[in-house]
C-alpha cells in the first residue's frame, strides 16, 4: 500500500480470469493478475508477462510519468492499435509487484 496526502495505491493478488482481445484477436489471457486499486482511478489488471502474447506487441517510443508509480513504457500491436498497453520496468518500491507486468486499457473478465 502506497498513501499521499489522500491519494493511495493498493495492489493485491486476483483470481479473475481476464482476457484481452484486440480485433478479435487474442493477445492476453490470465488466472492470476495483480489488481492495482488507485484513489480516482479504475482498478487496473496488471498481467504477468507469461500470460501476454509479447511476440504480437512492438515496443514504442512513448513514456509517461506517474509520481506515484513511476516511469510506464508502452506497446503497440503489430500492424493495430498504438499504445495500446504499458508497463512500469522500474516501479516505486511501494509498488514494486506490479515489476513487468502489462496492463491493457480494456480487459474481458470470463
Amino acid at each position: 500500500m502506497s498513501t499521499a496526502r489522500g491519494h493511495r495505491i493498493d495492489v493485491t493478488e486476483g483470481t479473475d480470469h481476464v482476457r484481452v482481445e484486440i480485433d478479435g484477436q487474442l493477445i492476453a489471457e490470465s488466472r492470476r493478475p495483480l489488481l492495482l486499486s488507485e484513489t480516482g482511478y479504475p482498478v487496473r489488471y496488471y498481467l504477468p508477462p507469461e500470460d501476454v502474447r509479447t511476440e504480437l506487441l512492438t515496443p514504442s517510443a512513448t513514456h509517461s510519468f506517474c509520481p506515484f508509480k513511476g516511469t510506464a513504457s508502452y506497446w503497440s500491436l503489430a500492424g493495430g492499435p498504438e499504445d495500446v498497453v504499458w508497463a512500469y520496468p522500474e516501479p516505486h518500491a511501494e509498488v514494486a509487484r506490479i515489476k513487468d507486468h502489462f496492463c491493457f486499457y480494456e480487459v474481458e473478465l470470463a
